[in-house]
């Protein structure tokens, strides 16, 4: 009871201020209150630089993923890129309108995952999850890689470290995100707001100068990326441009999924911001493709479009180059904090619904999903070694998860109008996610979602066909593989519910005894301790040695003769210098002659050094015994701790 006091006290008296300082706080900071939970949301600048830096960094790359198809018909079919990037907004208008409708219809976020499964059941839910995290993953390789390109671009000397850059910058990402949504926000805002405003500039710079006649075209062009060239340009290769290009597209689902991140009122907050991000990302996407096109850049590995573009624009490689490229690099390396911010809060989701490990649902000290910042950081670094940190190699892989989310979020969306339109004028019908009312207009709204959900699958089917022998056909592999693994989990967490139950009154059978076996390594304080605590549980003891050396052995025979307190000794003989087996062994003859009722304790005596680098210096048998007796049933370990100093 006073020792209860004494831990009251000193919780009481400490506050998190007076913590002590580790590198854990040197980088992260120190913990956060449950309680300040309402204080780490954001607003609407900031919620831009957070959920929009993914989407509006696809300028610096779908342009450039169109004119790589295009460049398979040679250079004259480059002037299609302006129309594809047309069809390509108008695409993304559709899917921007059709998640303004979905955040107030969902006010609690989850996006994509929430609305199928709300509406179309378990299985398009666990494959939206599945689309969405996959999409997350990629979203940080691909980003990452994009602005390592830019870095490149600009220092050419730098390229045999692309992948040691990409695999730092991921590291760097993710210590921000550990630190809290808040302050990764804010950290993040000024350098995505740079880039908005060096782009805009350099779009309007580049346009005046193309409609007065000054803007000439890329000089010294890099070598041209070709691949195996085609006798003509064909509709399949302008819906194959198209399909790369719609990379512009991926982010813009991240606000929906992050609603509870910002600032009461959420929905209109949210809803605002996605609008501010359809608008700005329209209009880049648009102006440096008609740039491009008009200033000949063509698609290469060595130098990317934007930085041709931006050196035609400006005449040099001055200033406002580096700025345009520092900017580009940066807002790069910031899309993928979008991915930072929704895979854990997705991955939470998932965990509580028990379709994912339930350690996801955990936050950490600064109210973050920590291990699922964690688990992204150390998935997208293997992509971009894997892949090589190349742009080229990872897109095919990213989009169909993409657009099959965009796919299952539409139809059910459409499938809730549909409900609603059934509903009398006054009925309300409360779900999980939302409540539903009835409203009049509901069928345009149904329309609208609709239609996107047919646009975006027809997109989702171009792009495995014409990406597929390029590597979608891996992604075609990975989104069922994880439903199945999903679907397994969560069968486990069911069944091991029921087993846990208590609904039924029954409780486990009763010990009716208890035999311990004591492991003895040697005679000593250590040994006596861990003795007298099986006192404690019963008389029944068997001290156990295994003997690689018979004239230690026989030491310790003489020893626990005089120290043993009268319990028998086994010594089993091990000429193999084995340890575990002959224990195992004796173990398993023990288990066949144990009775009903009946509780096998193994009991292991433990050095505790004072230092914890000298714990290295002692062997950790008990954790042994643990992994290969865990299944078995009616067997105990327990490890006596002897603290030495």
């Amino acid at each position: 009871m006073q020792l209860d006091h004494r831990i009251q006290n000193v919780f009481k008296d400490t506050a998190i201020g007076d913590l002590p300082k580790s590198w854990r706080t040197f980088f992260i900071g120190r913990p956060l209150a449950t309680a300040d939970a309402p204080h780490q949301t954001i607003g609407k600048v900031v919620g831009l630089a957070v959920f929009a830096s993914d989407a509006l960094s696809s300028t610096a790359y779908a342009t450039q993923e169109i004119l790589m198809i295009l460049a398979l018909a040679g250079a004259g079919a480059f002037r299609f890129t302006f129309p594809i990037a047309l069809a390509i907004v108008a695409l993304m208008t559709i899917v921007a309108i059709s998640y303004e409708q979905t955040i107030h219809a969902y006010p609690g976020g989850g996006g994509a995952y929430i609305v199928a499964r709300d509406n179309l059941g378990e299985v398009p839910a666990q494959a939206a999850g599945a689309a969405l995290l996959t999409d997350y993953t990629l979203t940080v390789a691909v980003s990452i890689s994009s602005g390592v390109a830019q870095i490149v671009s600009a220092v050419p000397s730098l390229f045999p470290y692309r992948v040691w850059i990409a695999a730092g910058l991921v590291l760097f990402v993710m210590v921000i995100n550990l630190r809290g949504v808040k302050e990764s926000g804010v950290t993040f805002a000024i350098p995505t707001y740079f880039f908005v405003i060096t782009m805009l500039l350099t779009v309007s710079v580049g346009l005046f100068k193309a409609l007065t006649g000054q803007l000439g075209t890329v000089v010294n062009p890099p070598e041209m990326h070709v691949g195996t060239a085609v006798a003509a340009l064909s509709p399949f290769l302008i819906l194959h441009a198209f399909s790369s290009g719609t990379s512009a597209l991926t982010g813009i689902e991240a606000i929906s999924n992050g609603i509870t991140a910002f600032k009461e009122p959420r929905s209109r907050n949210a809803g605002i911001t996605l609008v501010w991000m359809a608008a700005l990302l329209g209009v880049l996407f648009l102006g440096v493709s008609y740039i491009a096109q008009h200033v000949g850049a063509v698609p290469s590995e060595t130098e990317t479009v934007i930085s041709q573009l931006t050196r035609t624009i400006y005449g040099s490689q001055g200033l406002f180059y580096f700025l345009v490229m520092a900017g580009t690099s940066v807002i790069l390396v910031m899309a993928a904090n979008t991915a930072f911010a929704d895979f854990p809060r997705l991955g939470a989701l998932q965990a509580g619904d028990g379709f994912l490990p339930r350690q996801l649902t955990y936050r950490g000290s600064r109210l973050v999903f920590s291990r699922g910042i964690m688990s992204l950081a150390a998935i997208a670094i293997t992509l971009i070694v894997l892949f090589q940190a190349s742009v080229t190699r990872l897109i095919p892989l990213y989009a169909i998860g993409v657009f099959l989310s965009f796919t299952l979020s539409q139809s059910g969306m459409a499938h809730r109008w549909w409900k609603v339109g059934h509903l009398k004028k006054d009925e309300t019908v409360v779900e999980p996610g939302s409540t539903l009312r009835y409203e009049k207009n509901w069928m345009v709204k149904m329309f609208i979602n609709g239609f996107g959900a047919v646009c975006t699958f027809v997109v989702m089917i171009v792009f495995a066909v014409t990406k597929f022998h390029e590597g979608a056909w891996v992604v075609t592999i990975i989104i069922p593989f994880l439903v199945i693994v999903f679907l397994t989990i969560h069968r486990h967490y069911k069944g091991l519910a029921r087993q846990l139950s208590l609904e039924h009154g029954t409780s486990p059978n009763g010990i009716k005894r208890n035999r311990v076996v004591l492991l003895v390594g040697g005679v000593h304080q250590g040994t006596l301790a861990a003795l007298r605590y099986a006192r404690n549980l019963t008389d029944d003891i068997t001290a156990v040695h295994i003997a690689t050396d018979p004239v230690e052995a026989e030491k310790i025979r003489a020893k626990w003769e005089v120290w043993g307190e009268g319990a028998r000794l086994i010594i089993l003989e091990s000429p193999f210098r084995l340890f575990m087996e002959p224990l195992l062994d004796y173990l398993a003859k023990l288990e066949k002659l144990r009775k009903p009722g009946q509780l096998i304790t193994i009991v292991v005596p433990q050095f505790v050094p004072k230092k914890p680098i000298f714990r290295l210096l002692h062997s950790r048998t008990a954790e042994m015994l643990r992994k290969v007796l865990l299944n078995q049933e009616d067997m105990v370990i327990i490890e006596v701790p002897y603290q030495v100093e």
